[in-house]
C-alpha cells in the first residue's frame, strides 16, 4: 500500500497541478496540502526515520523560502511557490532535490519561450482553431506549474522515496 501512494500521489498531484496551471492559471491549493500531508503520512511507513524526515522537511523550508523571496519580489506566483515547496518535501535535502530543481529550471526557460513565441504569432495561431487555452494569451504569466510537474517526472525516479518503493516492490 505504502509503495502505491509512492508511486501515485506525487505524479498524480503534479499532473493535476501542471494541468490547472495551464488551463486556469492556478494551482489548487489543495494539491500542494495534499502532497505534504501524504508525504508525512507515508514517510515512516516508506522506512525513512525521524532524522530523515526531518531532512526531507528541512528541504522544504529551505525552497519555500526562497520561493517566498521570489513570491514577494513578484517573480513567481503563490501556487507555483507552494507546489515547489510541497514537492521539494518529497526528495529531501540531498542531490535529486538539485537535480529536480535544474530540471525545472530547465523546463520552465523552455516553456516561457515557447508561450512568448505562441504570444507573438496569437493571430495566427487562433485563426487555425487549435484548441489552445485562451489564457495563454490574454493573461500576463507563465503557467509555471507545467515546468514543475515535468521537472517532478523527470527527477523522481532518484528521489529517495520512490527509491525506498521500487526496493521493497522487488
Amino acid at each position: 500500500m505504502t509503495e502505491a501512494a509512492i508511486l501515485v500521489v506525487f505524479p498524480l498531484c503534479l499532473a493535476m497541478a501542471a494541468f490547472s496551471d495551464l488551463f486556469t492559471m492556478t494551482i489548487p491549493n489543495r494539491v500542494s496540502a495534499i502532497l505534504l500531508a501524504t508525504f508525512v503520512i507515508i514517510a515512516p511507513f516508506a522506512g525513512l526515520e525521524l532524522p530523515q524526515i526531518s531532512l526531507h522537511l528541512l528541504a522544504g523550508a529551505i525552497v519555500f523560502g526562497l520561493c517566498f523571496a521570489l513570491f514577494a519580489a513578484n517573480i513567481m506566483g503563490g501556487g507555483d511557490a507552494k507546489l515547489l515547496t510541497a514537492s521539494a518535501v518529497w526528495f529531501g535535502l540531498n542531490p535529486s532535490l538539485f537535480t529536480y530543481l535544474i530540471y525545472v529550471s530547465i523546463f520552465g526557460g523552455a516553456l516561457t519561450l515557447v508561450i512568448l513565441a505562441l504570444r507573438k504569432q496569437e493571430n495566427t495561431l487562433m485563426a487555425t482553431g487549435l484548441p489552445l487555452p485562451p489564457l495563454l494569451f490574454t493573461a500576463n504569466k507563465i503557467p509555471y506549474g507545467i515546468a514543475i510537474g515535468l521537472g517532478g517526472f523527470f527527477a523522481y525516479p532518484s528521489s529517495p522515496l520512490m527509491l525506498a518503493a521500487l526496493g521493497h516492490a522487488q
